[in-house]
């Protein structure tokens, strides 16, 4: 059974274009290796860190997105963790629902307005 993932994770800033496209081959390799499905990547570029990691001021963000099984997280985090390239990562579980069906709406009994009382005749003068 296959999960929707979403890995976000920060590589150092001083890292060339090539070192980037390099790592983020691999990662993808190692997920296709657990069984990953659909992956896709999104390069979100180098931007100022909120605070100091590692004694860096930025870093280069990486977004994938895949399905993988459960399985397949562990040694990928793993992987993450002993690469001196990644500053910080983070994976998280998708709650992705499908599309149900609208329901239909049962119909309301409509109410039947009561009718008007009448008005009250007007007092007679003699």
């Amino acid at each position: 059974m296959t999960t929707n993932y979403e890995t976000m994770y920060i590589l150092r800033p001083d890292l060339g274009e090539e070192q980037v496209e390099q790592a983020v081959t691999k990662y993808q390799n190692l997920l296709r290796d657990q069984g990953a499905e659909e992956i896709q990547i999104q390069n979100r570029g180098k931007r100022r860190l909120a605070y100091e990691i590692k004694k860096h001021r930025d870093g280069i963000y990486i977004q994938l997105n895949y399905s993988a099984p459960a399985t397949a997280i562990a040694p990928f985090e793993r992987a993450m963790r002993l690469s001196e390239e990644v500053i910080r990562y983070l994976t998280i579980k998708q709650d992705i629902e499908e599309e149900k069906p609208p329901k239909e709406e049962k119909e309301k009994p409509t109410k039947v307005a009561a009718p008007a009382p009448a008005p009250a005749p007007a007092p007679a003068t003699v």
